[in-house]
């Protein structure tokens, strides 16, 4: 579900004209669909009735500050993987205590900002960490209550730079020495056994790796809750979205051009196959959504620069980047490119949609047919809403892009383009050099 569709000739964002935003603020930028957020968050919460679950939002698919405050409203709690995320949850006022610290590399810094803020709980990924955390709660003088990562070796089947929960992957511990990590945690006197849990990888579009995953954990779960009074179960997320899509001729709706097969997961489909296994458990539920609630809620604007004609290929180039959204360089991800008014009286056009960075790499689209459109018109890069701006760079000294965040007819700037002496503002130029 999203909120941008064609009214008459111009792509909207919920009641806003995205042209009228580009027109204000510039291009390239990021408008984010508050509405979309809500509804994708309301879904997943409702598709998990019967039993006790509990969303944090994995942070690192859109971490900006008003994205965390308008989850936070929702009642989302949040999975924080550094100490830098971490401050961003306080910054936006939202509550530590109910969410988790994940990820392979966590400080001795990191660990302690989370116990002085009472993080609800440290997923641990080895036991090298695990004696980490020990030793800076004994110095704080206080428990970390922890969850042990355990990776089932399930494949996910997605792309293998985010596939997290088989054997060769760096996280988690194996499921075989999953119960003798759990006896050597409950050894250590500053550590308090909370939970247990699994993350799979991201953009799962079937829910059979989830089963197979819970189906090969649950005996292992309700050992542990009898040895260690286990709290919570955590499935991780993963959940993914549709990037493919086209705009139907004189459709108002984006559609779908998969076939049903190939369609993502629904928090339906989702609850649906996965409650009736975790009910019998008896423990609190966490999710780790991070692309699902965002990713269909944002587009990336961009300006047409040139319409540069070759000798075998066209190339549109346009003023977004691979600095601005590296997800197709670095993935070969798809994401769909519409013009922001549509005309259909227009030729079509078989271009290569490319940015000005000198790479190669920087290529958002190969071969793609959109509408004829010129220098000085908008187009929007759709579904950028998760790992768009996070993963972001200044690289050829491009400052960051603005983002925009939309709620029914109004919409907010917040976050202004850089300058360029926001960019510098930290360099120096040592005095040996002058």
């Amino acid at each position: 579900m999203h909120h941008f569709r064609y009214v008459g000739h111009n792509l909207q964002c919920e009641s806003v004209d995205l042209a009228e935003v580009a027109r204000l603020y510039g291009t390239p930028t990021y408008v984010y669909s508050a509405g979309t957020i809500a509804d994708n968050y309301t879904r997943l919460k409702k598709s998990l009735d019967g039993v006790d679950a509990h969303i944090c939002y994995a942070m690192k698919a859109n971490s900006t500050l008003a994205i965390l405050r308008h989850l936070a409203n929702l009642g989302a709690a949040f999975d924080v993987v550094s100490g830098g995320e971490l401050r961003r949850v306080l910054a936006a006022g939202a509550d530590v205590s109910t969410s988790v610290f994940a990820g392979v590399g966590k400080t001795e810094e990191e660990i302690a900002l989370a116990l002085k803020e009472k993080i609800y709980a440290f997923h641990v990924e080895s036991e090298p960490e695990m004696a980490r955390i020990n030793h800076v709660a004994g110095k704080a003088g206080v428990r970390a209550p922890i969850a042990i990562r355990v990776n089932p070796d399930v494949d996910a089947h997605t792309h293998a730079k985010i596939t997290t929960g088989k054997s060769d992957n760096k996280f988690g511990v194996p499921l075989k020495v999953a119960p003798l990590a759990y006896e050597a945690a409950a050894k250590y006197p500053n550590l308090q056994i909370k939970g247990i849990q699994i993350h799979l990888g991201s953009q799962l579009t079937d829910v059979g790796p989830f089963v197979e995953a819970i189906k090969k954990l649950t005996p292992l779960i309700l050992d542990l809750k009898t040895k260690y009074g286990l709290e919570y179960f955590s499935s991780g997320g993963g959940m993914g979205v549709v990037y493919r899509e086209a705009l139907a001729s004189g459709a108002t709706e984006w559609w779908d051009a998969q076939s049903a097969a190939q369609r993502p997961l629904t928090p339906e489909a989702y609850g649906a196959a996965l409650v009736p296994l975790l009910k019998p458990l008896g423990v609190k539920v966490l999710l780790e959504p991070g692309r699902f609630l965002v990713g269909n809620a944002g587009v990336l604007l961009s300006r047409v620069e040139y319409l540069k004609r070759g000798q075998n290929k066209n190339f549109l180039i346009v003023d977004a980047a691979m600095n601005d959204l590296v997800r197709p360089a670095m993935y070969d991800a798809y994401h769909e490119i519409v013009p922001l008014h549509r005309d259909t009286s227009r030729p079509a056009l078989v271009a290569d949609v490319v940015g000005p960075v000198c790479e190669s790499g920087d290529c958002f689209a190969k071969d793609r047919q959109l509408q004829q459109v010129g220098e000085g018109e908008y187009v929007a890069v759709l579904s950028a809403g998760a790992y768009g701006f996070t993963m972001a760079s200044r690289y050829n000294s491009r400052p960051l892009a603005a983002e925009v965040l939309v709620k029914g007819s109004i919409y907010e700037l917040i976050r202004p383009r850089e300058t360029f002496e926001v960019m510098i503002a930290g360099e120096r130029v040592p005095p040996f050099l002058k």
